[in-house]
């Protein structure tokens, strides 16, 4: 789709530059990590890239991160051609990784001062990022599983400086690629680590799922591209194309627990003085969180009522 600016009420068109090298891609991503996905840098171009051997190949890792909300390693590859195999490279780079645990903490210790155990870290939540200026039809139709760690975003360079990075969206994910392909790294890899969907929370959950398919269906009337991203213990509520967490769904049996993010009590209209402070929250998540328990129908409407406060907020903080 064409991209314009308004000047005087009249539509220019911006023309797409190119990128002269994968390594340019590389660098503007590291030194914007955080900005861009919510990821912590380990190592990269900015100082030294991380490699291990692993099945008598030496694996270098482009960019290694952290994700300090999950616990978990994110390795970014990046790519200017389209002849490689999106699944097949992202799961041999996390069997090295799972093969090479040990390796990984070391790196994530020494390069940022850390003391990080084993059990520490999730394993279960890692994942692969390829970024790339463009990728082929056969690379966007092999993401069409519900249960695979590796994500697509397109980048492209404009005049005046503007950079975009576009996720690829899966078109269906229906199928699991562990119970599809008989590759052994693929198998293995599979064992360990979990994508999860709105199915894993829910089905776990009586009348909590009731309560939660009408937040849902009133959330997407305020902003119908809100994107609903399932985590391993709960379900985040993100804008398109920002990896902030505006509200954070969390499950019990008969009851939501709602996460206000970046907020507290005082930053709302609570007339009924429904909302509790997280205790510790900042010192915990690095952020203020207030938290709305939705025992029934009318603490769903409350509880959308006191979203639509934090969504604006939000937006006018982060999207200016």
């Amino acid at each position: 789709m064409a991209i314009f600016s308004i000047k005087n009420n009249i539509l220019q068109s911006i023309s797409e530059n190119k990128f002269d090298l994968e390594h340019d891609i590389q660098k503007i991503t590291e030194q914007n990590l955080e900005t861009i996905f919510g990821l912590k840098f380990i190592s990269g171009s900015l100082n030294q890239e991380f490699s291990v051997r692993a099945q008598e190949q030496d694996f270098y890792i482009d960019t290694l991160a952290f994700d300090e909300a999950t616990n978990a390693f994110v390795i970014i590859e990046y790519k200017k051609d389209k002849s490689f195999s999106v699944v097949d490279q992202g799961f041999a780079y996390l069997s090295a990784m799972l093969n090479h645990k040990a390796d990984f903490i070391l790196e994530l210790n020494e390069r940022l001062g850390k003391s990080v155990a084993r059990a520490d870290i999730d394993w279960e939540q890692s994942r692969v990022i390829f970024i790339s200026p463009e990728f082929t039809n056969y690379q966007k139709n092999a993401i069409n599983f519900k249960d695979l760690p590796i994500f697509l975003y397109k980048v492209k360079m404009y005049e005046n400086n503007i950079l975009e990075y576009d996720p690829i969206r899966p078109y269906r994910t229906t199928e699991s690629i562990g119970n599809l392909s008989k590759d052994k790294t693929i198998q293995d890899v599979s064992k360990e680590v979990k994508v999860y969907s709105e199915d894993d929370l829910l089905n776990k959950v009586q009348k909590a799922k009731d309560f939660y398919e009408s937040l849902k269906e009133a959330i997407l009337q305020i902003d119908d591209s809100l994107i609903f991203h399932p985590t391993k213990t709960y379900i985040g509520i993100q804008i398109s194309g920002n990896w902030r967490t505006i509200m954070a769904i969390n499950f019990r049996l008969n009851q939501l627990i709602l996460d206000y993010t970046r907020s507290e009590p005082k930053d709302f209209d609570d007339p009924e003085k429904k909302l509790v402070y997280r205790i510790n929250s900042f010192k915990n998540l690095g952020q203020h969180v207030s938290t709305l328990t939705v025992d029934s129908d009318v603490d769903v409407k409350y509880g959308v009522f006191l979203f639509k406060q934090t969504y604006k907020r939000f937006k006018e903080q982060f999207e200016k």
